[in-house]
């Protein structure tokens, strides 16, 4: 008897688990958002890191004077390499 009755509830298990863990988990839901209350308004949502990066660097160049630059003529390392730098005027 005991084995027809251990067969039955092996094979009738998910029948019964499912809508059990159902109830459990919907009032264990309840009773955490009875608890805790709604959540608090947040005023603005966070900022991806991108978003702070860049707010960052123009935080950073508020500041500075954006007109005054160096002359391309004046860096040397931007200007490409000519060969055995021939055509290149010596700077003094």
């Amino acid at each position: 008897m005991w084995s027809v009755l251990w067969a039955a509830v092996r094979s009738k298990a998910p029948y019964v688990t499912f809508p059990v863990a159902f109830v459990v988990g919907l009032v264990g839901s309840q009773l955490e958002w009875f608890l805790r209350g709604d959540p608090p308004a947040t005023a603005q949502e966070e900022k991806s890191i991108s978003e702070q990066r860049e707010d960052r660097k123009l935080q950073e160049i508020a500041g500075e004077d954006l007109t005054k630059v160096v002359s391309l003529k004046d860096k040397l390392e931007f200007a490409p390499r000519a060969v055995l730098n021939r055509n290149r005027a010596e700077k003094s």
